[in-house]
């Protein structure tokens, strides 16, 4: 399932009536939800892994509290680290009322950063997750609004949140299997009630239009950087001239700047510049030097590939990464993205044997494929 049909029903419908303009909760078999980021994925990392800050923190009466709380020293091959969690510490920090906060989990938690990238891919504005874990009857953070979308989402427990709108505010009782989209600047607040509560946050970093223009307008200011005169206000009508005569330039540069360029960058940084999936890549880097025409491959979950012509080239956005390839492999590249799985010889109708060994193998060290163990 995509992540905005997980989340909001249809995609379709959330960007042409809700995307920026109302909150929408939606509902969906909790163990959907929390199979990505529940109760028992939260203890393991908690007590059974080496988290650091700023990976954490904890909250408490809508104030953050000092790492030095829960927080320890310990060193590796003589050398020391800073900031690590004392799970015994934090555990008696959450008994007493403190929210735990999990921040950037998209950075090491694998499920959520595959909802991460396929959100991304469906919205082209960029997302993190957090998630927050909420001792009972308890509230983290008071009153409050973002400044930017998100997508809230119940795992375990239940949580009280109140939200208001220009219909004022409105009480929404979370359980596992609820998601609730708030636009920027919602406010919002939340407690628990009998039970403890895990809900995770998906942060939408939403892209402005400034964003844009600042593409168009900063390249020309970088040229304008040499310097004004001496005696700078002896003559103030003089100045105000010269501006003039900068503005009329820099008007007519931006009145003729190339929108489709601008965009296109836009579009091949964002398409290129997202956190990696590449769970199994190890394992795929060794097996490619074996690969043969009938070795078994699939494309990489949660993999993404847009192909830009590039004059003689095409590029390949990979959603970490661009790659480019020859122009001529074009129909190789669409036969690949055609298919959920395939072996080099599916694309003997468009390359040779060893040429079809070769691309496979590129594709497999890139990501974008991966070998069927």
């Amino acid at each position: 399932m995509d992540p905005l049909t997980l989340l909001a029903g249809d995609p379709s419908t959330f960007i042409e009536e809700v995307w920026g303009r109302r909150i929408l909760v939606h509902k969906v078999e909790p163990g959907l939800l929390e199979g990505i980021f529940g109760i028992d994925q939260a203890d393991h990392l908690l007590t059974e892994t080496a988290m650091r800050t700023p990976q954490l923190r904890l909250a408490k009466n809508g104030s953050v509290l000092p790492e030095s709380r829960y927080t320890r020293y310990a060193t590796i091959a003589g050398k020391q680290l800073t900031g690590l969690v004392d799970a015994r510490r934090l555990l008696d920090e959450f008994e007493n009322g403190a929210t735990v906060v999990f921040q950037g989990l998209q950075r090491y938690w694998q499920p959520l950063r595959a909802l991460v990238r396929g959100l991304e891919e469906q919205l082209g504005h960029p997302c993190q997750a957090n998630a927050y874990l909420t001792p009972p009857g308890s509230q983290g953070f008071a009153l409050h609004s973002d400044t930017h979308d998100v997508f809230v989402f119940q795992t375990y427990g239940a949580k009280q949140w109140e939200v208001h709108d220009e219909g004022g505010a409105h009480q929404v009782m979370m359980l596992p299997g609820t998601s609730m989209y708030l636009p920027t600047g919602t406010p919002h607040a939340a407690r628990t009630q009998a039970t403890a509560s895990l809900h995770v946050t998906l942060g939408i970093n939403r892209y402005v239009w400034r964003d844009l223009l600042k593409r168009v307008v900063d390249p020309l200011l970088e040229k304008a950087d040499d310097p004004l005169p001496a005696a700078l206000f002896a003559d103030p009508d003089a100045l105000a001239a010269a501006l003039r005569e900068r503005l009329a330039t820099f008007a007519e540069a931006v009145r003729d700047a190339d929108a489709g360029a601008v965009v296109k960058r836009h579009e091949r940084v964002f398409a290129s510049g997202r956190q990696p999936l590449l769970g199994g890549a190890l394992m795929d880097v060794l097996d490619a030097p074996g690969l043969a025409s009938g070795t078994a491959l699939r494309r990489r979950p949660g993999s993404t590939c847009l192909l830009r012509p590039a004059g003689e080239n095409l590029l390949l956005l990979l959603g970490d990464r661009r790659v480019s390839v020859p122009a001529r492999i074009r129909p190789a590249i669409e036969a690949v993205l055609a298919r959920d799985e395939l072996t080099p010889a599916d694309l003997h109708d468009v390359l040779d044997e060893q040429s079809a060994i070769v691309l496979a193998r590129r594709l497999v060290r890139e990501g974008l494929l991966e070998v069927v163990r």
